[in-house]
């Protein structure tokens, strides 16, 4: 038995209720005490004997349900399939039909709670999740068939199949199990993600931190699906972050929206295997103007991978910590100069009367060019272009001593007329 599935045969007893998979979700018995759990499972041999094939054929072996006590005790069968691959399985990904032999007639399902596949049978005069009363010292026996769906991914190799119960009623170490071989026979691989930090600090006036998420797979066969990955942002504190996050998608950075609190990535498509190699997908973070952190702040980002389509619990999480910082601000001690002009560009000997117009200003945010600098407010008037606010008074009396030169120039003119 591999260690997941004990493991979640271990859980069975103190949270059933929360393990149920949904084609049982209506069972109505409370969970069994540890006194109710003495039954045994038995797995017969499976006909005919061999590996299973993808879209092959199917084997048949008996589930014989024993019961050494002398009171009446109910089953109800749980049988876990524990695949070795990194690929959740959908639920015709495998053939399973219960047929009862001395039992109760039997109708099968198929379960997927926490993304496992689990085979579930109830009687079939009975609701769903109703078990079976094995009686005092008695025992009862079904027909169990499995087989291989076509679309069994490639990257998965041989199963475990462990019967047990899932309202604790097996006994300790009383849980059958069976190996079942696949061909062709593969190499098993994992799948990989991690997040490299490339660097953070400033950006002309953005405090930026570039992060690389990476993917790569292991071992034999592809993913038959695309694999998607949702990303979380968070911080200590209540303070409002307004978090910008970017991904370059296409060769040019995009902006990423959160809904209900999560960023999308571009999906990776079907076919993602070793032959792959490393799939990286670059992103950028800053805070945006709307944020109430006053300082360099750890931030926390978590990437949760999974299958894009059918069985989507999560396969794998991924998280990482940095430092961020809110936007730089102009230094307002400083001249008051437009912020996206040179600040080595020696200035205007007088100012046009545009710069001192009132004017619509834009807002530059972090849509694609790292350089562009951010121009304050979205409305108000444009910073006087040049040295200071002396220039504007030297520039006054020029031109009221241009004004007397030109009035004295008039009157000597309008003399010599007169003359």
């Amino acid at each position: 038995m591999s260690v997941r599935t004990a493991a979640a045969i271990a859980v069975v007893a103190g949270v059933v209720t929360t393990l149920l998979p949904l084609s049982a979700t209506a069972a109505s018995a409370a969970p069994a005490t540890d006194d109710h759990a003495v039954l045994r499972t038995e797995m017969g041999a499976p006909v005919p004997s061999g590996p299973l094939t993808r879209g092959g054929a199917t084997e048949t072996f008996d589930l014989t349900v024993k019961n050494p006590t002398g009171k009446a005790v109910e089953y109800k069968p749980w049988m876990l399939l524990d695949a070795k691959g990194p690929s959740l399985l959908q639920k015709d990904d495998v053939v399973f039909k219960v047929e009862a032999v001395d039992a109760p007639a039997t109708k099968a399902s198929v379960g997927q709670q926490d993304g496992e596949w689990q085979g579930l049978f109830s009687p079939s005069a009975g609701e769903p999740g109703q078990g079976f009363d094995i009686p005092a010292n008695g025992k009862m026996t079904w027909k169990v068939t499995l087989g291989l769906g076509a679309n069994y991914p490639t990257n998965n190799g041989d199963f475990n199949f462990t019967a047990s119960s899932y309202n604790n009623s097996v006994a300790p170490g009383g849980a059958d199990s069976h190996l079942f071989k696949v061909d062709p026979q593969i190499k098993t691989g994992e799948l990989k993600t991690w997040f490299k930090q490339v660097s953070s600090g400033k950006d002309g006036q953005e405090q930026r931190a570039y992060l690389d998420l990476n993917y790569q797979a292991t071992g034999d066969g592809t993913f038959n699906v695309p694999l998607a990955t949702s990303l979380t942002l968070s911080h200590p504190g209540e303070e409002k972050a307004d978090f910008r996050l970017q991904a370059l998608i296409d060769g040019r950075w995009q902006d990423l929206n959160a809904k209900d609190s999560r960023y999308e990535l571009p999906r990776i498509a079907k076919g993602f295997g070793a032959a792959s190699g490393v799939h990286t997908q670059p992103l950028r973070l800053s805070l945006g103007r709307d944020t109430k952190l006053t300082k360099r702040t750890v931030i926390t980002m978590e990437a949760e991978v999974r299958q894009a389509e059918g069985n989507t619990w999560p396969l794998l999480t991924a998280p990482v910590q940095f430092p961020l910082a809110p936007i730089a601000e102009p230094d307002p001690t400083g001249p008051t100069t437009n912020p996206t002009t040179n600040p080595t560009t020696s200035p205007s000997p007088t100012p046009t009367p545009s710069s001192t117009s009132p004017v619509k200003q834009a807002v530059a945010t972090t849509t694609g060019n790292s350089n562009v600098a951010t121009t304050g407010s979205s409305t108000g008037s444009l910073a006087t272009t040049g040295a200071g606010s002396s220039t504007g008074l030297y520039a006054g009396l020029a031109a009221a001593l241009v004004a007397l030169g030109a009035a004295a120039a008039w009157l000597g003119r309008r003399r010599r007329t007169n003359a």
